[in-house]
């Protein structure tokens, strides 16, 4: 038998319902503008005001809200919370209908226009595009969205390569590009000049003095927090890295390496550091320093040291040493090389504090290195009387610091006058001061039968028996 097809025609008699050609759509708009300047946030304020009327005035129209984003960039959605507040709207059923401006205001980035158009689209949710005239419900709209949104991403890039080359004919002229709200010391003038904010100025004055007396970042940190000191946002967060930070920053002396960073993608704004993949420029004296240039050198010359003495010592931060105990991590085994660690012994007459190779019961209850213990009030009376002969023997180590201010080396010159200052006129120490074994100590090395050796910061090496 053939296969037969019939047509059955319209029926014009029949119209659709007035409901179902009038239904109501829940409408949401979307806005954004790229910078917190004063013109571009009333051109914000004017675009929620334009959309409320638009949505109101149309009466197939329902408001669903209006998403706002200010001063926030357009190529990532990552840092947008209404953009994504909205689109959770919209997975949620509360949402027929997106209006936006333009496919620059709805994102930068072709993969997210993309993504986010393609997802509301499989909701049954379309996009109108004003500027452009899109809808992405419609049949041809995705093919014009694609090629519209791949412009805009080429507009980005090409906006992010002119403020780029701005930014650097800026540096080639030694001009900074700095938030000073982020950088700690500094205020900006109404020409946007580099002033010392007297409050942070004195905490990093304080900061560089302590680090060349001998306290560790850690140390100085703990101190900060705990007086609640506010840090550059306000808050007493400060940290290791922080405290370093500061401490290496050469804008403390009053100059200015331009170009530290730059920005790798214009897409994630991901900022890189710079190590020689584009140009820098070192500017001197831009403006007025909060340290000397001796204090700023001497105490990269001491990071420097301290580096070096955790990576020959097999250590793992920068000082570990705090304030109530200056020697820990700077006291050895004269056996095996290992640290020394401060221990406590608990006997029938009661607890004793004692120094003994951090090697000597490797496994529990298995002795290893044969190094004999040390009481720590022996240990404090050692130094006492190493520190003590040194007093009384200055005249012989004034010559050798003398000539050491007058060397090339920055830091032991540094030292040298700051050994000539703490012995003049100084008593013998009766008590053990943490101070003073914080600002001139270096290490100390403990030998079987009681001998032991005090390095100083200037390079002195002085041999204390305690069995005698």
């Amino acid at each position: 038998m053939a296969r037969k097809v019939l047509h059955i025609p319209a029926n014009k008699n029949v119209s659709v319902s007035t409901a179902s050609r009038q239904r109501i759509l829940r409408v949401a708009a979307y806005c954004r503008v790229s910078t917190e300047q004063d013109e571009q946030l009333n051109s914000f304020e004017n675009q929620v005001q334009y959309y409320t009327e638009h949505i109101e005035r149309n009466p197939n129209y329902e408001m669903a809200g209006i998403y706002a984003d200010e001063g926030i960039s357009g190529t990532s959605t990552t840092r947008r919370e209404q953009f994504n507040r909205m689109i959770a709207d919209c997975e949620s059923g509360k949402i027929d209908l997106v209006i936006t401006k333009s496919i620059s205001r709805f994102a930068r980035n072709t993969q997210d226009c993309l993504k986010y158009s393609r997802r509301l689209k499989s909701l049954g949710i379309g996009i109108i595009f004003e500027k452009e005239n899109i809808n992405t419900m419609d049949g041809s709209g995705e093919l014009l969205f694609t090629i519209l949104s791949s412009l805009a991403q080429e507009e980005s890039r090409s906006i992010s390569e002119n403020c780029q080359w701005g930014i650097r004919s800026l540096f080639k002229q030694g001009v900074l590009h700095i938030n000073s709200n982020r950088f700690y010391g500094y205020d900006k003038d109404e020409n946007g000049q580099l002033i010392i904010n007297p409050e942070q100025g004195k905490i990093v004055k304080w900061l560089y003095e302590s680090f060349m007396d001998g306290y560790s970042p850690d140390v100085l940190a703990r101190k900060l927090n705990e007086d609640k000191v506010p840090g550059c946002m306000g808050e007493p967060k400060w940290t290791v890295d922080t405290v370093l930070g500061i401490l290496q920053n050469e804008k403390h002396k009053g100059d200015a390496i331009l170009q530290k960073t730059f920005t790798e993608d214009y897409l994630t704004k991901k900022q890189v550091k710079n190590e020689g993949q584009i140009a820098q420029y070192y500017v001197t004296d831009d403006h007025e320093p909060i340290v000397s240039r001796e204090l700023w050198e001497v105490t990269q010359l001491e990071i420097k040291r301290r580096r070096e003495f955790l990576k020959v010592h097999g250590l793992r931060t920068l000082g570990r040493f705090t304030d109530e105990q200056p020697f820990t991590s700077r006291v050895f085994c004269g056996v095996c090389g290992s640290p020394f660690w401060r221990r406590t012994c608990y006997r029938s007459y009661g607890a004793i504090k004692t120094w003994m190779c951090s090697t000597r019961y490797y496994e529990k209850g298995v002795k290893n290195c044969g190094n004999d213990t040390m009481k720590e009030e022996i240990f404090h009376a050692a130094f006492i009387e190493a520190w003590n002969f040194l007093i009384a023997n200055r005249e012989q180590y004034v010559p050798i610091w003398e000539a050491q201010m007058k060397g090339d080396n920055l830091l032991a010159a540094f030292r040298a006058k700051q050994f000539l200052r703490l012995t003049k006129q100084a008593k013998p120490m009766a008590e053990l001061d943490k101070s003073i074994v914080s600002k001139t100590f270096e290490k100390s090395i403990i030998y079987p039968m009681g001998e032991v050796e005090f390095y100083f910061l200037d390079g002195t090496v002085i041999e204390v028996d305690t069995i005698k």
